[in-house]
């Protein structure tokens, strides 16, 4: 039983013995330190990428800032490189939170006070990026946190120096720009190394208590402003219309006054001309005057001047035509 007992152990360190022992030398030794001091050294090199900016710590305080590229710090524990980006836009949402399939609606953070002592629900949404890295790394704790307290608190100054209808309706592009400028003094103040980019509102209401009567009153503004349009189109469309018919009877009358003084002074140069021609001679332009007038008195009868002598038994007539009035126009021009 005991022989046994001791026959792997035997065989074990037969196996033992076996084994090829590595005998290291000074040379090999001095390699394996050379290698391990390379790869320690090595280990300082790093890569700032285009989006990023490289910051080296020493000792654990900020030493300096590399620009992108291929750098080397002293190893650790003696130097150390943070690369954050700083052209990732980040965001923070306020009054709500977004999940899978929807969001989450915080009351605690929307609900506001407004200028006229109402309370409305305002959502909105900061983006911001770094815009200094050390800053951003060693003078705030808490980056994000810093910039959610900071928008909630001036978005709550804005809109509690507004009414609540310019919250609802045409002054949320102002309470956005407002909110921006004021949330940055903040920041700026903190020496926080970020830069907000935008402040959106995504829903502001009133409270759901009183949400159907407030969009009552939303909806009778629209109507006014509406009606107001409506109005100022109309006015637009008459009153050029009005002052365009106007001007056009403005015109017209000037025309015929301008006509009938031509026409009446046509009429005097006529009636001069005529008067020098009957002081010429009275019986013949008298004569011509008559037949004139009967032609145009009588203009689809035939015509017949008849002359009757005392001293003549013959009936003598002139037919009153129109070649026979031009014959008589024309021995009239020839005396």
């Amino acid at each position: 039983m005991s022989n046994f007992e001791n026959e792997p152990s035997e065989k074990i360190r037969n196996l033992t013995d076996k084994i090829p022992k590595i005998k290291f030398g000074k040379g090999i030794i001095k390699l394996l330190i050379v290698l391990i001091l390379l790869l320690y050294l090595a280990s300082g090199i790093y890569i700032v990428q285009p989006n990023e900016q490289g910051v080296i710590k020493r000792f654990g305080k900020f030493s300096r800032i590399d620009s992108p590229g291929l750098h080397y710090h002293f190893p650790y524990p003696f130097e150390s490189a943070l690369t954050p980006s700083v052209t990732e836009v980040k965001r923070i949402e306020i009054g709500f939170r977004t999940v899978r399939g929807g969001y989450t609606e915080i009351p605690e953070e929307s609900l506001m006070l407004t200028g006229d002592e109402n309370i409305v629900s305002a959502e909105s949404i900061v983006q911001y990026r770094i815009k200094d890295a050390a800053d951003y790394l060693f003078n705030i704790i808490e980056p994000e946190q810093t910039v959610k307290n900071a928008a909630e608190a001036a978005l709550r100054q804005v809109i509690g120096e507004r009414k609540i209808d310019d919250a609802l309706t045409e002054g949320k592009y102002e309470i956005q720009e407002e909110t921006k400028l004021l949330i940055q003094e903040l920041l700026d103040s903190y020496k926080s190394g970020i830069l907000v980019i935008a402040v959106q509102l995504q829903d502001v209401n009133p409270p759901a208590e009183v949400s159907s009567a407030f969009k009552d009153v939303a909806s009778a503004k629209e109507d006014k402003s509406k009606f107001i349009n409506q109005a100022q189109g109309y006015r637009n469309d008459i009153i050029p219309n009005a002052r365009g018919e106007a001007a056009k009877i403005v015109k017209e009358a000037e025309g015929y006054e301008i006509e009938r003084i031509r026409k009446a002074e046509g009429d005097v140069a006529k009636f001069n001309q005529v008067l020098t021609e009957y002081q010429n001679g009275k019986d013949v332009t008298k004569y011509r005057l008559y037949i004139e007038t009967m032609e145009s008195i009588l203009p689809r009868m035939k015509k017949y001047i008849m002359e009757n002598k005392d001293d003549d038994n013959l009936l003598k007539f002139l037919p009153l035509t129109q070649s026979s009035i031009q014959e008589i126009n024309g021995k009239e021009d020839i005396r």
